[in-house]
């Protein structure tokens, strides 16, 4: 017997899976993993009043989640002053953005974005048959905001993505940048905005929430700051219009009960979040000084990761990465040209960017 056929576009598609992760690594080499900074997690954890919330809703496991999440809503939409039908929660960032790509994008239809930018959207826009049009970075490292929006306009474009803060690189743009941008795209493009660094980004990084603008979705996630990447909770902002189409498409209970009591309680320790975010500055600034004491560039972040240039090209920087997964420390780094020549270190505790600090330079020996 044949398996049975599976759709062109699928056929089409490469087999591969977007990201490595530690317990592959682990898997692969057998080397136990030190520093786990290579995925943007919050090695701080969640606040305390999270794990003991859940720790007594445990037994409700056996119940399904509330398929429309209000309590998770009305929360946020207090939070961030916003109506609540303007907030569609989700299985993270990626859930969310594979919902955008379905509700939006038809085989051959455009998506705008940039080459090295997060990849997740790509993947969801290439299983929907899409076509991806992708513009360079400039050259100090950020999202070309014009070229995004030209590109748009000429290739009439469903969808144009832009994170801000971005990842791989961690640099921003202030309100006034984005609102040029936002008013330079048609009005029949949506733009999807990833702020999945919100919490951590200077406050001139993130636009008023309203007035909502029809073409534009905001994806934030509970997955940085707040330290609840295994709980995978993303919510996105918008018009109540798109809002409302994610109920056509999304899976109702893909928000486990447990995540969702996790989301709203994060919601409610303000301490622990600043503290968090306080220890995420220190992190950035402890990893700038490691990147110095071994003669490498820190790149400005708004995010809980840094960009080091290694100096070199990109066959360099990844074996400086090898290295390091050798010597049981996790990272990434960005791999379109020209990014590529850089390495990116999370901001982890500081047990751990002491293994970095110690591991880096024996990496750097190994790598010339």
């Amino acid at each position: 017997m044949t398996v049975p056929p599976l759709t062109r576009i699928v056929q089409a598609l490469p087999d591969t899976v977007p990201f490595v992760a530690p317990e592959t690594l682990e898997r692969r080499s057998g080397i136990r993993i030190r520093a786990r900074v290579g995925a943007n997690e919050s090695s701080f954890g969640p606040s305390p009043k999270v794990i003991r919330a859940m720790q007594d809703a445990a037994h409700s496991v056996w119940q399904y989640g509330d398929p429309e999440m209000l309590e998770l809503r009305a929360a946020l939409a207090a939070q961030l002053g916003v109506p609540l039908p303007s907030i569609v929660v989700g299985e993270g960032i990626d859930g969310l953005h594979g919902l955008i790509a379905r509700l939006l994008i038809e085989p051959e239809d455009v998506a705008v974005t940039s080459l090295g930018a997060y990849p997740t959207f790509n993947y969801h826009v290439a299983g929907f048959g899409g076509r991806l049009v992708a513009i360079p970075y400039t050259a100090d490292d950020r999202e070309d905001l014009g070229a995004l929006a030209a590109a748009a306009r000429r290739e009439r474009a469903k969808v144009v993505y832009l994170s801000n803060p971005d990842n791989p690189m961690g640099s921003w743009w202030d309100r006034s940048n984005l609102q040029q941008f936002l008013d330079s795209v048609p009005e029949d493009t949506l733009v999807l905005l990833d702020e999945a660094y919100s919490e951590t980004a200077p406050a001139e990084a993130l636009p008023p929430l309203l007035p909502l603008r029809p073409n534009l979705l905001r994806t934030r996630t509970f997955s940085k700051a707040y330290g609840l990447a295994g709980m995978r909770v993303g919510y996105a902002i918008g018009d109540p219009g798109m809002i409302r189409a994610f109920d056509k498409v999304r899976n109702h209970f893909g928000v486990t009960r447990l995540s969702q009591l996790a989301a709203v309680e994060a919601l409610k320790d303000d301490d622990y979040l600043r503290k968090v975010v306080a220890q995420v500055a220190d992190g950035r600034g402890r990893l700038a000084a490691i990147a110095a004491d071994n003669g490498l560039a820190a790149l400005p972040s708004a995010t809980n990761f840094v960009a080091i240039d290694c100096g070199r090209d990109g066959t360099f920087a990844m074996r400086v990465l090898e290295q390091l997964a050798a010597r049981g420390v996790f990272i990434r780094k960005p791999m379109a040209p020209r990014l590529d020549r850089c390495i990116r270190i999370s901001v982890g505790r500081p047990e751990e960017l002491d293994v970095v600090a110690e591991e880096l330079p024996k990496a750097l020996r190994e790598a010339l």
